[in-house]
C-alpha cells in the first residue's frame, strides 16, 4: 500500500523523495507544512484517518519533502535564494512530480488534487493556479498565502511567479480560461493561531478572476494544529471524489 522513491531532482539540485498510500483512485498531492518531510502526514495520523477512502479505492495519497519550506525556515542563502528555490519547487512539482503520479497511475491525462495545511495550503493554491492543466481542485486548509506574513520574503520576479495572490489579478488567455473550469477550496478554523481573513484575501482574488472557489468556516473551536486538519481532509477527499467514484 505504501511506496517510497527518491531521484535527484536538477531543478531542485539535491535528492528528493515522494511516497505514496494506496492503491487506486484520484491523485491527491498533500504537501507538508513548513519545512516538513514526505512522510510528515503518517506521523501525524493524516492516512490514518484517509484510510477509509484508501481502502475503498477512491483517493492515491502522494506527499513530497518540503523542499522550499525548509529554504525558508533555515534562511538558507539570500532572500532571492529562497525565492528562486520556491520558484523552481513549483517547477519540480509541474515537471517532476506530476509525470511520476501519471506514470504510476497509467494513465498520461488524469487530473491530481492538491491539498495541505498552512505552508502546505499555500503550495497547494499556487500549483493550482500555476498550472491548472494537471490539478482539477485545492484544497486549502488554515492557509498562509502571503508568506511575507510569517517570514521574510521579497518580491523577486521568481516570488511573484510562485505567489497566487500577486499573479492571479494579472492572470490572462487560456490559462486563466483553464483556471474557471477548477475549483479551491478555502477551509479554516478561528480559535488559535488561525486567520481566515488569509482564506477570505485568497478567495476574493480568485473571485474577481471568475475563478470558482468557496470559504468554509469551522469556528472559534478549530484552532491551527493537525486535529482540525485531520477532520477537515476526509470531509472535502469524500465531497470531491465521490462523482468520480461513482458512488
Amino acid at each position: 500500500m505504501k511506496k517510497r522513491v527518491e531521484w535527484f531532482s536538477e531543478r531542485l539540485r539535491q535528492d528528493v523523495q515522494v511516497v505514496r498510500w494506496g492503491e487506486l483512485g484520484t491523485p491527491v498531492l498533500l504537501f507538508p507544512t513548513a519545512g516538513g518531510d514526505a512522510e510528515e502526514i503518517e506521523r501525524f495520523h493524516i492516512i490514518t484517518v484517509l484510510s477509509e477512502l484508501l481502502e475503498q479505492g477512491r483517493v492515491k495519497i502522494y506527499s513530497c519533502d518540503s523542499v522550499a519550506g525548509r529554504t525558508w525556515m533555515t534562511k538558507e542563502g539570500s532572500l532571492e535564494h529562497r525565492a528562486h528555490v520556491q520558484n523552481m519547487f513549483h517547477e519540480f512539482v509541474a515537471r517532476e512530480i506530476v509525470p511520476a503520479i501519471r506514470q504510476d497511475c497509467q494513465n498520461e491525462e488524469i487530473e491530481t488534487i492538491a491539498a495541505g495545511a498552512s505552508i502546505g495550503a499555500y503550495n497547494a493554491l499556487s500549483v493550482l493556479c500555476r498550472y491548472p492543466e494537471f490539478f482539477s481542485h485545492a484544497i486549502c486548509m488554515s492557509g498562509t498565502f502571503d508568506l511575507a506574513k510569517v517570514i521574510e520574503a521579497k518580491l523577486t520576479e521568481d516570488y511573484y511567479e510562485a505567489s497566487p495572490i500577486h499573479f492571479v489579478p494579472n492572470l490572462e488567455g487560456e490559462k486563466l480560461e483553464k483556471l474557471r473550469t477548477r475549483f479551491a477550496l478555502f477551509a479554516s478554523g478561528e480559535g488559535r493561531a488561525e486567520d481566515i481573513g488569509e482564506s477570505w484575501r485568497a478567495a476574493h482574488i480568485l473571485g474577481s478572476q471568475q475563478i470558482p472557489n468557496r470559504v468554509d468556516s469551522w469556528g472559534a473551536d478549530w484552532h491551527h494544529d493537525w486535529p482540525t486538519w485531520r477532520h477537515m481532509l476526509p470531509q472535502y477527499l469524500n465531497e470531491f471524489t465521490k462523482k468520480k467514484s461513482g458512488d
